[in-house]
């Protein structure tokens, strides 16, 4: 086994007219440097990124899926992706990284994992809170003040630290 897959399955929220991210983290479990591609059954759908990189021996690496805001809803999904990881050499970057690595016909090793779909539907509560002050539970207590979900993928660099804006310091 080249990479360690988490999570599994791809949890989206679905809210119809809005779109869903979630996270996935690749852990190369080999001595050696693995590249990776990541391909969809509905690529229109999707936004992978990035969909193809290098991760270092012993290392890990997340790539981010989006599903595209849809006109309809339907909690049915057939949707799948496939994950492909095959070791290449020391020095191999991203922009070496071709289709044909990843084909039957190159004679190497290819661990193909799937992973399916799931969509859950959003919680019962408005999607965004309207601005006139109106009392809503967020989380299970009562807030006066408009509340404005927001996901901490927007706060996270591609390697995965954190990014905060700097501590004030007073002279």
């Amino acid at each position: 086994q080249l990479l360690e897959i988490h999570p599994r399955e791809l949890k989206f929220i679905f809210e119809v007219k809005k779109q869903s991210s979630c996270v996935v983290h690749l852990t190369n479990l080999a001595d050696q440097y693995v590249a990776f591609k990541v391909k969809t059954t509905s690529p229109n759908k999707y936004c992978v990124r990035p969909n193809v990189g290098i991760i270092k021996p012993k290392a890990t690496s997340d790539f981010t899926v989006t599903m595209q805001a849809q006109r309809t809803a339907s909690l049915e999904c057939k949707d799948k992706f496939l994950i492909q990881g095959t070791v290449v050499p020391y020095g191999t970057t991203e922009e070496d990284i071709t289709s044909r690595m990843f084909s039957r016909e190159s004679r190497k090793y290819v661990e193909e994992t799937k992973l399916r779909v799931v969509l859950t539907s959003a919680p019962n509560s408005p999607a965004v809170a309207p601005a006139d002050g109106v009392l809503l539970p967020v989380n299970g207590v009562m807030k006066q003040e408009p509340s404005y979900e927001t996901s901490k993928l927007d706060d996270k660099l591609q390697n995965g630290v954190e990014n905060h804006p700097p501590e004030a310091v007073i002279a």
